[in-house]
């Protein structure tokens, strides 16, 4: 009888445990979205992006991309600018904001925001998602990327990359968390306050070369020792004044203590 009630708390434990660290998954398993959707899938693309649109982005831009009172129209936005914002995680967006942030995750596969795109795309002209070869940026040269780079975007990305505050609580973006295609659709498309640079402004090999020059900055060298954040003048200068504020402090104790 002993043997039996000391051995049935450690089964109810061990049960438990099991339970605790199984089911998160099993959840996530049964009701995945992702996979609910891709499991009603129509065979016509066109079909699969206008069902998709309908669920997860009409109640704010309207059936047919028109626009709300709330929420601007979509139509002549073209695929490359619906796909950033929907890879980026910045839409569908729950509340309306002063700006739509990055998330670390997309709510929609790379099939399923392209198919959104698409047929946001056949209701008005716009820039098409960049291809393969277009964002091939690893041949492209990097000394001009970073003349382009520091001209055209480091005043509101800063010279790092990793962006900055802008006006009206806004800010520009950190460049480093994002992939190749999503830098090219940015020049293109221009989202949130950034300005649209089309092909006559920025052609295509210098967007390339943009492209490798964040990829750079993403993984530097650092011939001079400690990065100190990346963040210029400002963060090296303090550190510089401190560290020499503090060898100053040591040499005047040690004099004070060779006088006595």
């Amino acid at each position: 009888m002993h043997a039996v009630t000391l051995r049935r708390p450690a089964a109810v434990l061990a049960i438990a445990i099991f339970a605790l660290f199984s089911a998160p998954s099993a959840a996530s398993a049964v009701v995945s979205p992702s996979a609910a959707r891709t499991a009603d899938r129509p065979s016509d693309p066109m079909v699969w992006g206008q069902q998709l649109y309908a669920e997860g982005c009409a109640s704010c831009h309207g059936l047919k991309a028109e626009g709300t009172p709330d929420s601007p129209a979509l139509t002549g936005v073209g695929a490359a600018g619906v796909n950033f914002e929907i890879t980026t995680g910045r839409m569908p967006i729950a509340t309306i904001a002063n700006q739509a942030l990055r998330r670390a995750h997309s709510m929609y596969t790379p099939d399923e925001a392209r198919a959104i795109a698409e047929w946001v795309a056949s209701l008005g002209s716009g820039p098409a998602i960049p291809t393969a070869d277009q964002v091939q940026w690893r041949n492209a040269d990097l000394a001009m990327g970073g003349e382009v780079f520091r001209t055209n975007c480091a005043q509101c990305h800063s010279f790092s990359g990793q962006g900055g505050a802008l006006t009206v609580g806004k800010q520009a973006p950190n460049v480093l968390q994002a992939t190749p295609t999503e830098i090219y659709e940015a020049m293109l498309v221009g989202p949130n306050n950034m300005p649209m640079f089309s092909d006559a402004t920025i052609p295509p090999a210098e967007k390339q070369a943009v492209i490798k020059y964040i990829e750079f900055l993403k993984q530097p060298t650092n011939p001079g020792g400690l990065d100190l954040g990346r963040l210029g003048p400002v963060s090296e200068g303090l550190f510089g004044w401190f560290f020499g504020f503090g060898v100053l402090v040591v040499v005047a104790i040690w004099i004070g203590v060779k006088a006595k």
